[in-house]
């Protein structure tokens, strides 16, 4: 197949087949060396045709861009709530958690019934006020400047109060997964956050629907050696959860 038009529409078929091309598979299926692969991946992404990947392209934009909380509300909301459900089996006898920001770890907070005293550790002012009148839940809602698109605080006087705490369960919410480079959100200053949270936590948990796979935030939170639990939807492929499980986490489908 030598051909560049012959390799271009190979290359397209395959990617509306899978969603994605591997430059392995490719050099295998197509007889022809990387560079000429490596090549027609840029031939076809300057075309808009394709997003190059590491070591291949995808169909879709593999960094994750960052939208308003109010934005990303309703965004596979069915998914988000059974995700939630399934999180508070995971809660167990512990008498404190930390809850994140973000969609997905806000629908936890809605569902959070305690039978007893629970102590909620949170830097978004949504899960506060969701939790703070709510019968058996004390909130220490962690402070300094509020970010408008998450409604949730950063630097370092959230960072101070996390030093002198600790908790049982950490329930994140993330904007990327991706098998190489880990767990990532889109902000900076909320990525160094969260990573101060999980220096805080027994158990961490991610909460992420299957739009979240195959993607990366500008800002890695931790990789698959910190996570104990990741919660996601039956819309994420088998062998992706194989690979992931591989690593050491539990995966759980809601």
């Amino acid at each position: 197949m030598k051909n560049i038009t012959e390799r271009h529409e190979f290359i397209i078929q395959q990617l509306k087949k899978n969603g994605k091309v591997n430059i392995i598979e490719l050099i295998a299926l197509m007889k022809v060396s990387g560079v000429t692969i490596r090549k027609d991946l840029k031939l076809l992404e300057d075309k808009n045709l394709l997003f190059r990947t590491r070591g291949g392209g995808s169909l879709h934009n593999p960094y994750a861009t960052e939208r308003t909380i109010n934005e990303k509300e309703f965004i596979n909301s069915d998914e988000k709530q059974k995700i939630a459900q399934a999180a508070l089996t995971l809660i167990g006898q512990n008498d404190s958690i930390s809850i994140g920001s973000g969609t997905t770890v806000f629908e936890l907070a809605r569902c959070l019934y305690p039978n007893k005293n629970l102590t909620v550790i949170t830097p978004a002012l949504k899960v506060a006020l969701e939790l703070s009148n709510r019968p058996n839940v004390e909130v220490l809602q962690l402070g300094g400047l509020i970010r408008p698109n998450s409604s949730s605080v950063a630097g370092s006087y959230a960072e101070k109060i996390l030093s002198e705490i600790s908790c049982g369960v950490l329930f994140l919410g993330v904007d990327g997964i991706d098998l190489d480079f880990g767990f990532s959100i889109t902000n900076i200053a909320e990525a160094t956050l969260n990573q101060k949270m999980i220096d805080t936590a027994q158990t961490l948990v991610i909460m992420a629907d299957s739009t979240k796979f195959d993607r990366r935030g500008l800002g890695k939170i931790c990789g698959f050696d910190q996570v104990q639990y990741l919660i996601t939807d039956n819309k994420v492929s088998a062998q992706t959860l194989k690979m992931i499980e591989d690593k050491g986490v539990k995966v759980i489908i809601a």
